[in-house]
């Protein structure tokens, strides 16, 4: 059994993309060798043997490695002996870890995971470095392959063969001549009809044989590499909906989730915006049980929760909340992982946020759909300092990438948009959120992007995606996010990038310097109290048009106020 090989065949693909660099490959075989020999460590297998792990859950592999400092030993490691950049490392075994330990269990089969790795320890021991004696059980370097290999063979040992053959002694070795002659002559009797009467037959079942493994070598990377369905939902005061996102792979289940949530909130649900990409998985196991998880979550003000894969994960600012909506959900989810959301690790985030970033922008191959591009781009976070629209120095990198991308990618047009928290006024917030993206935007610019392809949009506290009464919930709104800026973004199709289209405000008249749409911003269904004036007369000099100059005055005269 060729462990090392297996997961090279079935994961790397996953992991990198359309980079097959064969420095990352080598980085990777070396790491599912020091992977696999931690999980033949009994005690450090069962911390984890009973949890459901999600195939995308990259905070797998800090669970492996409990102490940092082997973490941050292994990256550096690996990355000095295959010339990769230590965080791109950091990254690439992060990912790798949870698709890895999938396919080592399903190897393993009925056989407890360290035993089969234990069993097994000859074929994946000689890729182990003499560095990682430190991370990787003792014995497990340089140790004989001896007994441990006889293991590999259980299902199919060679003893009774040999066993057989000392037995039959001579009679076996003279009987053996005319065995081969019979042989031989039914295969060209064989082959003799095969080609007088239908010669494709001959060769079929063999070409059958090596599709039939390919088709499924090919279905398993893709849905390995399919970023998991997902639903993020926020509740507010007096058991309402605060805010509802989905990422789902096609527009069956995007009609499974919405069915429910229209069940459970109502006209509400209305607020839910879905990102449906075929990048998605187009299955989500807890859709049969959300007619009993979205009550739950309904029933507590301010709170948030996270489906996606096989996990939920839930936050409440109350602590005791949140201890009882863990507890109600498990009841009424058995089969899902759920669990409260942990202190907001802010250097962490960022740095997952980037290597998260790399990756969706390595798989986006040549000639990107530019929805695409837009959602690579949407995943870092650049955390801006308190009240600043400055771009952080650790962003800078990253988006002279994507100064690159947008210009090689023909006829894209982006939209730039800035979301804050709820902790200042409404009109600050918006202010600052155009600021940071327009900052984004000049940056962007002054490394050599057409400012024609780019425009901004501030949204301020108006479109969050999480609550706003956690740390954690604050700080996933305050966000950059890129959209398309096509026909599909101004009718709302829901399908051009990182959000959905209601969320671009349809400025009836751009050539003037207002925000003068006749509806609310980010809303088609009314016009905006504040700001009604579409001047549709952008060529005088004067903000006061209801109706186009010289037009038909039975439909009204009144002029907008100054």
């Amino acid at each position: 059994m060729d462990i090392i090989g297996h997961l090279t065949r079935t994961v790397s693909p996953a992991v990198l993309g359309d980079d097959q660099s064969p420095a990352k490959k080598s980085l990777l075989e070396q790491f599912y060798a020091i992977f696999a020999a931690r999980l033949a460590d009994k005690d450090t297998f069962g911390r984890f043997a009973n949890e459901n792990i999600a195939r995308d859950d990259q905070s797998f592999y800090d669970r492996v490695w409990t102490d940092g400092s082997h973490r941050d030993s292994i990256s550096r490691e690996l990355a000095g002996a295959h010339n990769v950049d230590a965080t791109a490392a950091r990254g690439l075994v992060a990912m790798a870890a949870p698709l890895a330990y999938h396919e080592i269990k399903n190897l393993a089969g009925t056989t407890p995971v360290p035993q089969f790795l234990n069993d097994n320890s000859a074929d994946y021991q000689h890729h182990i470095p003499a560095w990682a004696s430190a991370v990787v059980p003792a014995g497990m370097i340089g140790a004989s392959a001896g007994a441990a290999g006889t293991r590999i063979s259980d299902t199919t040992s060679m003893a009774p063969l040999q066993h057989k053959e000392e037995e039959s002694g001579s009679f076996m070795k003279a009987l053996l001549p005319i065995i081969g002659l019979i042989i031989l002559g039914a295969l060209a009797w064989a082959l003799l009809r095969g080609c007088q009467d239908n010669p494709e037959p001959v060769a079929t079942p063999v070409v059958t044989e090596e599709q039939a493994e390919d088709d499924s070598q090919a279905v398993a990377a893709v849905a390995a590499s399919a970023e998991p369905a997902s639903i993020r939902i926020a509740t507010g005061e007096a058991n309402t909906l605060y805010a509802c996102r989905m990422n789902v792979g096609d527009e069956t289940l995007q009609t499974t989730v919405m069915n429910a949530m229209s069940s459970t909130f109502g006209n509400e649900a209305d607020k839910c915006r879905a990102d449906v990409d075929d990048n998605f998985a187009t299955d989500m196991p807890a859709a049969a049980q959300l007619a009993s998880i979205l009550p739950i979550i309904k029933s507590v003000p301010n709170a948030s929760m996270i489906i996606k894969g096989d996990e939920i994960v839930v936050n409440s600012a109350d602590a005791d909340v949140l201890d009882k909506l863990v507890s109600d959900l498990q009841a009424a989810a058995p089969a899902m992982t759920i669990r409260a959301e942990g202190p907001l690790d802010l250097q962490s985030e960022i740095d997952n946020s980037l290597v998260a970033a790399e990756a969706a922008v390595d798989n986006l191959g040549e000639n990107p759909d530019p929805r695409d591009v837009a959602r690579a781009l949407s995943i870092q976070v650049i955390n801006f300092e308190l009240d600043k629209a400055v771009i952080p120095e650790v962003n800078k990198p990253f988006l002279d990438r994507a100064a690159n991308i947008i210009q090689e990618v023909p006829n894209i047009e982006l939209v730039i948009i800035g979301h804050t928290d709820n902790l200042a006024s409404d009109a600050y917030n918006m202010e600052l959120s155009r600021d940071r993206a327009e900052s984004v935007k000049e940056y962007l610019v002054s490394k050599g992007v057409d400012a024609s392809k780019l425009t901004t949009k501030g949204m301020g506290e108006s479109d969050p995606i999480a609550d706003n009464s956690t740390e954690q919930g604050r700080f996933r709104n305050r966000r950059i996010e890129f959209s398309v800026n096509d026909e599909a973004t101004i009718n709302n199709t829901g399908a051009s990038g990182a959000i959905t289209n209601d969320s671009i405000d349809p400025d009836l008249n751009p050539l003037d310097s207002n925000n003068d749409d006749m509806t609310v911003d980010g809303d088609d269904n009314g016009v905006d109290a504040t700001m009604p004036d579409p001047d549709l007369n952008p060529l005088d000099n004067n903000n006061d048009d209801v109706l186009p100059d010289s037009d038909d005055p039975t439909q009204g005269t009144a002029l907008d106020p100054q």
